[in-house]
């Protein structure tokens, strides 16, 4: 499934340059409504250096200064989406907003977690790329699944994910259990042609397990220093990462697939059963901050979803993509992934994790 995300999409239009003027008019009211929202906010989120640059770009300067204590609920997204879940049903959640990739933010929305959101409380929606716009998400940073390697141990690198099923890669590929969903696809992807062929991808990641026996690592943390020790020569993740590798000072390159990569988004959305929407209003207009998601994609090496962010040139298009690049882009198909993805959780654990 692919998306039209055309440079014209990715840069500020004019429509985009009033609607972030306005936006800028409308500061002073969100001020307001910050200072009313008092007491504590409960953000859902990762731990890791992913929740270290939310504290440090957003919550300590944008909703803490404020007068809002944010309280930290942190963990993988299947626990925290079983907590959603199982809460409901209550009069009133714990969760005030919890970050989520796009197709988790599809999934709760389907089971009736998160609410709609009122883009009239987070003013700085408006400078949100029109591509990446949801009801119940705002999207926050983005980036893709490529071929990351080691330019002093690999001279001619694999141009597809195809080419991984080689023995020439055997003991030299990491993969991480966290993005157990996107190797399903891109399995399929390969094997079908498309984003919706999983079943028939299985068989082709099993004789990946035999043929090439990839390293897995239980978080991206753990597979960056695979690459810098030497550990694995190749890996599988967001172009975001290896260039946060590459910039740690490992000897690393990437290659964009000729499949296309597969697209990631990442944001937050807030439950229907919020004990704060005030706070939450706060907090993710917060995360919509130019300035803010500026040094963000600075600091992650993610391309931001707000188009004004004020970023350089130069680093604009070190962290996006090329305009062909974004042109074969694969984004998921969300109601497949929600449909599927408790299943191929535990099917990844029973085959690939053990």
């Amino acid at each position: 499934m692919r998306a039209d995300l055309s440079l014209d999409r990715f840069s500020p239009t004019r429509r985009q340059a009033l609607l972030g003027g306005a936006a800028a008019v409308l500061t002073a009211g969100a001020g307001r409504e910050a200072r009313a929202a008092a007491g504590t906010v409960v953000v859902s989120n990762w731990g890791g250096d992913w929740n270290q640059r939310t504290v440090r770009f957003v919550e300590t300067p944008l909703v803490e200064a404020q007068g809002l204590t944010v309280v930290r609920d942190l963990g993988m997204e299947p626990e925290r989406k079983a907590k959603l879940l199982a809460e409901r049903r209550l009069r009133r959640g714990s969760i005030d907003v919890i970050h989520l990739n796009d197709s988790d933010g599809f999934e709760m929305m389907k089971q009736d977690v998160l609410a709609d959101l009122d883009r009239s409380r987070i003013p700085n929606y408006g400078d949100v790329v029109p591509a990446l716009r949801k009801d119940y998400f705002v999207p926050w940073l983005y980036s893709g699944v490529v071929l990351i390697y080691n330019k002093d141990k690999i001279k001619d690198p694999p141009k597809s994910y195809a080419e991984l099923w080689d023995k020439k890669w055997a003991g030299r590929l990491g993969l991480t259990n966290q993005l157990y969903f996107n190797y399903m696809m891109m399995s399929g992807l390969i094997q079908g042609g498309n984003m919706t062929s999983v079943e028939t991808g299985r068989e082709r990641l099993v004789a990946l397990k035999e043929l090439v026996q990839p390293r897995l690592y239980a978080a991206h943390q753990q597979l960056g220093a695979a690459l810098a020790t030497g550990e694995v020569d190749i890996a599988l993740n967001y172009k975001a990462r290896g260039l946060q590798w590459i910039g740690e000072g490992s000897p690393l390159a990437i290659q964009y697939p000729k499949e296309g990569a597969i697209a990631i988004t990442f944001g937050a959305g807030m439950p229907k059963r919020a004990p704060n929407p005030d706070g939450a209003y706060v907090y993710l207009n917060a995360m919509l901050d130019r300035k803010a998601m500026a040094e963000l994609a600075a600091a992650s090496f993610y391309a931001p979803a707000n188009g004004a962010a004020e970023l350089s040139p130069e680093l604009r298009a070190r962290i996006d993509f090329s305009p062909e690049e974004r042109e074969h882009l694969n984004f998921p198909d969300y109601a497949y992934v929600s449909k599927n993805t408790a299943e191929w959780l535990e099917w990844w654990n029973k085959t690939m994790a053990r």
